[in-house]
């Protein structure tokens, strides 16, 4: 609200170049509200407006701190900076085209987004048990890989958030070799739409594992690095060790999943609790401590990445036993786009595929152009799919009308949800440690505003 007062009668509210004692008053809003219930106390207090452009809150994340002295007192996040309206833009666009949307959302956990989404769309078809098994080992690793590269954001941006640089360039290095697979199977570093409803989008090239297991083998090393930089640190014990101290009722009263809870003790995956892409096949471990502060949850990230890796070689060895077999659902009116491999010339459909619809087969090129035009239709219903991102449970509620579109699709983000914890983690410790305990969260704005 904006109040107006000047010795003329002038209607203009926003006064002109000649009105030199013109005076605006601007008020309103939880900042002067903050304020004034301060001022009420009669206590000498700061508040102090952290973000929403700061190198310390993982994007444009603004927090209201309320200090005494060095002590804060209360802390309120304040959200909605990165709104895209990614949601809301899924539902003029196909099932498949749904993916580029969402795949945007959290952009250091692409491959989840996807997955979420398009077991969601597959659970409304009724095609969960016929998406073929190579599609599924290939999903579980490219997950895996990209909960390994998530967490080393984590630990690479929380440690240079401490003043420990070498963390931060040790874990991006070690991030880049990932990325290296990731690109020669999707072409993109990230954003990949790779996961499609009915499987993923073209099967693994050839020597792409091969390349993947080399990579392997230096970043094992790389990782007992930062396991060594980070651990064996006793600057990083002071600031991390009873810091950030969240309870297991804590947890459950405000829905926090992933390392977060998991530093409670509590064994929650959902890789195990509620099985999905037949994780259940696999062998590892859920990663926990007793803790409840942030180096219990900077040890989980580091341990879960072993596990990852685990994970990985095993889906490895499975492809490698599956090759040649199919990558998408057999039914034709779903499997989009058709029979994509990678060429001389790069990416794009088969030889033999482009043959037989642009010159053998004109029921081909009808499909072919209805399908990806206008997409397949998905039955009326409602379906509610949740997994475990690196972050915690990353679950999509998808509604379809009966047409090619979703009539709705609502994601919900771990890093909402968990980003509630902020004031809990904050208040009672110093200014300093609250970076560290947004940190711990490690929230992904992408995620949080959508």
């Amino acid at each position: 609200m904006a109040t107006h007062t000047d010795s003329t009668e002038s209607q203009d509210l926003y006064g002109s170049s000649d009105d030199q004692d013109a005076t605006f008053t601007a008020s309103g809003g939880d900042w002067d509200q903050v304020v004034e219930d301060i001022s009420a106390v009669g206590e000498e207090r700061i508040v102090v407006n952290m973000g929403p452009q700061h190198p310390s809150t993982h994007g444009v994340l603004r927090l209201i701190l309320e200090l005494d002295g060095e002590t804060v007192r209360e802390a309120r996040a304040g959200i909605g900076y990165l709104h895209t309206g990614i949601e809301k833009n899924m539902e003029y666009r196909t099932w498949t085209q749904g993916t580029t949307f969402c795949t945007r959302m959290d952009y250091l956990t692409p491959i989840f987004n996807e997955t979420a989404f398009c077991l969601g769309v597959e659970k409304l078809l009724g095609i969960t048990d016929q998406i073929p098994q190579r599609a599924s080992d290939i999903r579980i690793l490219t997950m895996e890989l990209n909960r390994i590269g998530s967490h080393m954001i984590a630990l690479g941006t929380g440690g240079m958030e401490l003043g420990a640089t070498t963390v931060m360039t040790v874990c991006f290095r070690e991030r880049e070799r990932l990325l290296r697979f990731f690109e020669a199977v999707s072409g993109l570093r990230m954003n990949h739409a790779y996961v499609r409803p009915g499987g993923v989008a073209q099967d693994v090239p050839a020597g792409a594992l091969d390349l993947l297991e080399d990579e392997l083998v230096d970043f094992r090393r790389g990782l007992r690095e930062v396991e060594s930089l980070l651990l064996a640190n006793p600057v990083l014990r002071a600031r991390t060790v009873n810091v950030g101290h969240l309870s297991l009722t804590g947890c459950m009263a405000l829905g926090i999943t992933g390392p977060i809870l998991r530093s409670t003790g509590l064994p929650h995956d959902l890789r195990k609790a509620d099985p999905y892409c037949g994780y259940e096949t696999y062998d590892f471990d859920v990663i926990t401590r007793d803790t409840t502060d942030a180096y219990g949850r900077l040890c989980i990230r580091i341990d879960e990445m072993w596990e990852s890796l685990k994970i990985a070689q095993q889906a490895i060895a499975r492809l490698r036993a599956s090759e040649g077999q199919p990558y998408m659902v057999e039914d034709k009116k779903i499997a989009w786009p058709a029979q994509l491999s990678v060429g001389a010339d790069g990416q794009g459909n088969s030889l033999d595929h482009i043959r037989k619809i642009m010159g053998e087969s004109m029921e081909s090129l009808i499909h072919h152009f209805k399908l990806v035009t206008e997409g397949f239709r998905v039955p009326p219903g409602q379906a509610y799919v949740a997994i475990e991102s690196p972050k915690g449970e990353l679950a999509v509620h998808v509604v379809s009308d009966g047409g090619t579109r979703p009539y709705r699709a609502h994601f919900r983000d771990p890093s909402f949800n968990n980003l509630q914890a902020a004031s809990v983690l904050s208040e009672g410790g110093l200014v300093a440690d609250v970076i560290v305990a947004v940190a711990s969260i490690d929230p992904v704005m992408g995620g949080v505003d959508r």
